[in-house]
């Protein structure tokens, strides 16, 4: 019985031992992650085989195992570039990117845990430059937005060809100018825009006044062939039509034949 203490001891630390070790041989990957194997006694990175998964894992307890973020992430960034004239605008706008999931390992050996940082906010940055310097701010401003979103994309996809990143989009939420320009864009759109509307009045006042020369000038055609059409003889039947269709009416009338060869019968009637 006295020895159970001295045996327990031994047994205590063995356990111990053997629970840290257990607790240094496994790791867990989570959701959208993946991990990166380094065998401190074999090589170091582990690049040639695609990296942990998710889920439980055993692990030499000598090694390491670098957690990465798999999945598509967002970066944040607020620029200040040049337009073509020279002038600092400001642009504000988000990378969605995630890194090449069977680089992982290329990755780490060769940028390191920091690679936001290191590689691809120089790329996003120098390619926003790049992009924005081809473009006044004129057209910055109006227009082009999507033009150097997509510009922005290409470039950055160029930059990190080979650097194991993927980048999916590119998205500029917005185009700060200087004050000044900003408020003499708006004043040259506005002056634009009621130089438009004015030519817009002008051209529908001559359509109408057009409208309006053609009308009267078809009204004064007719008018010219019913006055050639109006001869004394149609004058003088005309007259002697609504004469006699006035006396066929049983109201009482009198007729006056006019004292000239010409004249048209004028009927009075009993008022």
């Amino acid at each position: 019985m006295e020895r159970l203490p001295k045996l327990a001891l031994p047994i205590v630390f063995i356990a111990i031992v053997v629970i840290i070790l257990i607790f240094k041989s496994t790791v867990t990957i989570g959701s959208g992650e993946a991990g990166v194997l380094y065998k401190t006694f074999d090589g170091g990175v582990v690049d040639d085989q695609p990296p942990l998964s998710e889920g439980f894992h055993f692990v030499a307890p000598w090694n390491s195992v670098f957690i990465y973020e798999a999945r598509q992430q967002s970066l944040e960034e607020k620029m200040q570039v040049l337009s073509s004239n020279g002038l600092e605008i400001k642009l504000d706008a988000s990378t969605w990117f995630q890194p090449k999931y069977n680089d992982l390992g290329k990755l780490h050996k060769e940028k390191g845990e920091k690679y936001i940082e290191r590689l691809l906010k120089p790329a996003v940055r120098s390619a926003a430059r790049a992009v924005v310097g081809r473009y006044s701010p004129e057209q910055l401003y109006a227009s082009k937005r999507e033009a150097i979103q997509n510009e922005i994309l290409e470039e950055t996809q160029i930059l990190l060809k080979e650097q194991y990143v993927q980048v999916n989009e590119v998205l500029v939420r917005d185009v700060s100018l200087p004050t000044t320009i900003k408020d003499a864009i708006e004043r040259k759109l506005r002056q634009e825009q009621e130089s438009l509307e004015y030519e817009f009045r002008l051209t529908k006042a001559t359509k109408e006044a057009e409208r309006q020369k053609i009308e009267a000038e078809g009204k004064a055609r007719a008018n010219t062939i019913l006055s050639e059409s109006l001869t004394d003889k149609v004058l003088k039947e005309k007259g002697i039509q609504a004469t006699v269709e006035l006396s066929k009416s049983n109201n009482t009338k009198t007729v006056i034949i006019g004292n000239s060869d010409n004249g048209m019968p004028l009927i009075l009637g009993d008022n």
